[in-house]
């Protein structure tokens, strides 16, 4: 068993966690709320929610598998919290949200926990943007990275908005090549259908 399992094709790394943790089917055409939170997603197909914990406020869906087309919730994320579960707190913790970030401070915030999080320096942003997200003023951005130890390019989009001083955010990733374009609309659909409140 490997000590962290990936998840969306890097970013999310889970401490302990069991490599096997299940799936849940989330159907098409069926609101979902996502982690007891204030935000719920309608899908447009079926995917399943992976039974890992990425971190306190965060979820994560797969169509084909872990890695392979990887959609996150990162939901609810208080001032002070991290994104994702601390990998080694005392030498390299994770940056931590806060209520007046704009948008390139939490693009940089990202950027930072994925570098952290994966040991890699192969992560670059591609593109920032001003975005609605569930009816609120927010930001999407693209991004691309290898994990360390892996040969295979992996492209990401995220959209979010902070909400009531709170991070909501949903990023999608896979592999460059096939996946990455074959599902994009797909996650852009989940995107279109949040609700925060």
């Amino acid at each position: 068993m490997r000590k962290f399992l990936m998840i969306a094709g890097g970013a999310a790394l889970l401490a302990a966690a069991p490599a096997m943790a299940g799936f849940k089917l989330m159907p098409a055409g069926q609101p979902q709320l996502i982690r007891k939170s204030a935000l719920t997603v309608t899908p447009g197909i079926a995917w399943n929610r992976l039974g890992a914990r990425l971190g306190r406020n965060a979820e994560a869906w797969t169509l084909d598998g872990n890695t392979l087309n990887d959609l996150i919730f990162y939901t609810a994320i208080p001032a002070g919290q991290t994104l994702f579960r601390e990998v080694d707190k005392k030498n390299k913790p994770l940056p931590k949200f806060d209520a007046k970030m704009l948008a390139p401070d939490v693009v940089a915030m990202f950027e930072s926990s994925y570098r952290i999080a994966n040991s890699t320096s192969l992560f670059s942003v591609d593109s920032v943007e001003p975005a609605t997200f569930a009816g609120k003023p927010g930001f999407r951005f693209t991004y691309s990275f290898t994990i360390q130890n892996e040969e295979v390019r992996r492209s990401g989009e995220a959209t979010g908005a902070i909400v009531n001083g709170q991070l909501y955010m949903i990023t999608f990733e896979a592999p460059k090549i096939h996946y990455y374009d074959r599902n994009i609309a797909d996650y852009r659909a989940v995107v279109a259908s949040a609700k925060v409140g």
